[in-house]
């Protein structure tokens, strides 16, 4: 999909490099992945063990995927993940098992310090190395393939380690510096996201809520608390400028897009990218300098638009398929297929303004508009307010009444064009009353539309006003001009019948007094001698030079043997003597 944007700006230098370092390419939701992978495995009851055995597996797994096993049986290999591996985002996933593993064990070993408090010395062993593996994971983060939220998550996750091990060795004023960083960020992230997004962040600022209440309690003196705090709000000053640059990005990464007053998420990458193509395409079509060009990425937009609202609708599937999947998830891919399909029908239209401006532009430059390309440009605007009203039918606006009344007034406004066009139709035809018809039904619509729509829609209804009163004009003295030209041709051709008996002219309806009169003029007497074809006379002369066959030599030759006489005459009367 990527590629297929960097196409459509491929006439400016490096537009394809510019498009990505704008699209980052990777995006970890590392505090949803985590939690979903403790509630499925133990820690919903608190099985440290369970959970560290399934990071260890998964590990093992990633290893084997992307080639990074460390040596074989006999021997080891470190191998550790670095930025030429990060061509899938699965190898973070490395680092993050690893740093998640550490942290079970040091858990586990939390609890079975209570009866061998030896093994605190491992557990804070074990946090130590979950920091490290932490810090490890923030590095590759910090590269420019993933996104603004994907860092700040991971500098979250790093703040929260650091924070628990600073925690367990009873160093409070660290701890609650780190602790805060990562609550800090968490309620960052919860305000910037979604409703359904933000209840696991908040969740988390409520986590480390009780841990910071304990830091504070251990410093003690109020003094010490206020000064760590000044300290601290001086700290951050530089971390609030770093996160609301970071917040930025992530609401540029359209993560979530928000529209007719509601904001759903955006997590398909395939439609993020179309999206984000989309926010910029009215720039793209302006550097374009012929309508042709504008046409063609018209046409490749709309094929990017159908392939997001496919994924879409398979995002759909999946969710209804999905046992216990919740309601709202599903109402949000929903309203965003909702979304897609309006901007699928925008595009439409301004395609086919697009073909309705060059079909005029050029038979413009000939000077006139042919019959046929007039019921073109009718057709194109039937199509164009076939898609508004299928924008009024869009699911989930139907109760929107300032949204239909806005699509009512676009209609009439390009129905004011279409009656225009088959006014002008009507007139090649020479059906003069029909067009006058037409071009006061346009100024009709026009009256009802052109105080609501937008400047540039109502500078075009202010010329076709301008238009439509000098076709006006015009249609009107060439029905003068026509209807005296008539005029004219029926006296001729009343002066002509007139003329002719009643017999010639049954076909023709003409009032002839004289009919009525002493002297009708009913038919000629004597008729006029009429030319008749002859029948014609056929002559076979080819029958003279035609040779008889002669029947003579044919005949057969009796032969005496077989005459009998009376005896075979009355045997054969009798039926008697014959052959057997």
């Amino acid at each position: 999909m990527s590629n297929q944007i960097a196409g459509n700006e491929s006439n400016k230098e490096n537009a394809p490099e510019n498009e990505e370092k704008k699209i980052p390419i990777f995006s970890i939701e590392i505090l949803k992945i985590i939690k979903e992978a403790q509630q499925q495995h133990g820690l919903r009851h608190n099985d440290y063990q369970r959970y560290r055995g399934y990071c260890t597996r998964r590990i093992r797994r990633l290893r084997k995927v992307m080639h990074l096993q460390q040596g074989d049986r006999r021997h080891f290999r470190k191998k550790n993940v670095t930025e030429t591996n990060l061509t899938d985002e699965r190898a973070v996933y490395i680092p993050l098992m690893l740093a998640e593993r550490a942290w079970s064990y040091a858990m586990q070993l939390r609890v079975e310090a209570n009866t061998e408090p030896r093994k605190k010395f491992h557990l804070v062993s074990r946090l130590r190395k979950a920091a490290s593996y932490a810090i490890q994971l923030q590095k590759l983060c910090e590269s420019e393939k993933f996104d603004a939220r994907t860092q700040l998550e991971t500098q979250a996750y790093v703040a929260w380690c650091e924070g628990m091990l600073q925690f367990e060795l009873q160093e409070w004023k660290p701890a609650i510096e780190n602790l805060k960083k990562a609550q800090m960020i968490y309620e960052k992230l919860a305000s910037a996201l979604n409703e359904e997004d933000a209840i696991l962040y908040r969740n988390r600022y409520e986590e480390l809520e009780p841990s910071l209440r304990f830091c504070a309690y251990n410093i003690g003196n109020e003094t010490d608390v206020n000064q760590l705090l000044h300290l601290r709000n001086q700290a951050q000053g530089d971390l609030l400028v770093t996160l609301d640059t970071l917040m930025a990005q992530t609401r540029d990464s359209l993560s979530e897009v928000t529209w007719r007053n509601r904001t759903v998420p955006v997590k398909n990458s395939r439609v993020r990218t179309f999206l984000l193509a989309n926010r910029d395409f009215n720039s793209l079509l302006d550097k374009c300098t012929t309508l042709a060009e504008k046409s063609d990425s018209l046409e490749q937009h709309l094929m990017d638009c159908k392939d997001a609202m496919l994924a879409i609708r398979d995002d759909i599937k999946t969710e209804q398929k999905m046992d216990g999947s919740s309601t709202s998830s599903a109402s949000s891919l929903q309203y965003l297929h909702t979304y897609l399909s309006f901007i699928r029908l925008e595009r439409s239209i301004q395609r086919n303004l697009l073909l309705i401006e060059s079909a005029l532009e050029n038979d413009g430059k000939q000077g006139t508009i042919g019959s046929k390309k007039l019921q073109d440009v009718t057709r194109l605007y039937e199509i164009l307010i076939q898609n508004i009203l299928e924008e009024q039918q869009l699911p989930g606006l139907e109760d929107d009444s300032d949204f239909q009344e806005k699509l009512i007034i676009k209609a009439k406004a390009y129905k004011a064009f279409r009656c225009y066009y088959i006014g002008q139709s009507l007139s090649t035809l020479h059906r003069w009353r029909d067009t006058m018809a037409m071009y006061e039904r346009a100024l009709l619509h026009i009256s009802s539309a052109i105080n609501q729509v937008d400047d540039d829609l109502k500078t075009r209804l202010r010329n076709l006003v301008n238009t439509i009163e000098s076709s006006k004009y015009c249609a009107h003295a060439q029905s003068v001009l026509e209807q005296d030209n008539e005029e004219e041709l029926d006296s001729l051709k009343n002066a002509k019948l007139q003329k002719m008996p009643l017999t010639k002219r049954l076909d023709e309806y003409y009032e002839d007094s004289s009919i009525l009169g002493k002297d009708p003029n009913v038919i000629k007497v004597p008729p006029e001698m009429e030319e008749i074809p002859c029948k014609p006379l056929f002559f076979d002369v080819a029958l003279n030079y035609v040779k008889l066959p002669v029947f003579k030599k044919q005949q057969p030759v009796s032969d005496p043997a077989n005459k009998e006489g009376i005896s075979g005459f009355v045997k054969g009367l009798w039926g008697w003597g014959g052959k057997k």
